[in-house]
């Protein structure tokens, strides 16, 4: 049985439009350099690469600025650089089209950040590449968690030992992780690093 809030990806494909926002991080360039194979002539012309490489994907760097894109940013991370994004979607035009890669910890935080300004997440194309950590949100204290590799995996905020499940929450751009042993707090299962 698939769960039908837990999302699904494809592959970026080049889109008509008046200009093009590309965000990744780490292996995320990857897709953004698949892309580029099949983008028109002068495509990145009108195209500007939001990157955040993280200290083992510098490799990617030159490759992406050697695509020529109008603007490229490098940042050392995504929170760093969400005041530039929402500046760039609030003064965005009809036209603008949003490509997002990488981990799932990234696409959820664009996705946010986008429907804060009225962007359907429907109109951004997101593919997956590296790592399978989860943003996960505590159903009980509602404390959010970046990067969670584990299951099951203790609440940083409340100390709860959560199950991950695979209901995703876009209003939050979370998963949901609920008590794993509510009935018996003394039982408690082996850690498995599965979110890798």
């Amino acid at each position: 049985m698939t769960i039908k809030s837990r999302p699904v990806y494809g592959t970026l494909t080049p889109q008509a439009g008046t200009s093009h926002l590309l965000i990744a991080d780490a292996e995320g360039a990857a897709a953004i350099l698949d892309l580029a194979k099949k983008a028109p002539a002068g495509f990145f012309a009108s195209a500007e690469i939001m990157y955040f490489p993280g200290s083992e994907d510098r490799h990617h760097v030159d490759a992406l600025k050697a695509l020529a894109p109008q603007k490229f940013y490098e940042g050392p991370s995504f929170a760093a650089a969400l005041p530039r994004l929402r500046q760039i979607l609030e003064e965005a035009h009809m036209g603008l089209r949003l490509y997002v890669a990488g981990t799932e910890v990234l696409i959820s935080q664009v996705e946010l950040a986008a429907n804060a300004v009225g962007v359907d997440h429907r109109a951004i194309q997101a593919e997956h590449r590296g790592s399978l950590a989860r943003r996960v949100q505590c159903v009980h204290c509602k404390g959010i968690t970046e990067n969670v590799t584990t299951q099951p995996y203790t609440c940083s905020h409340c100390g709860l030992l959560l199950l991950v499940r695979d209901h995703y929450s876009r209003r939050i751009g979370a998963f949901q992780g609920v008590c794993i042993n509510a009935e018996d707090p003394t039982e408690i299962p082996e850690k498995e690093e599965i979110f890798r």
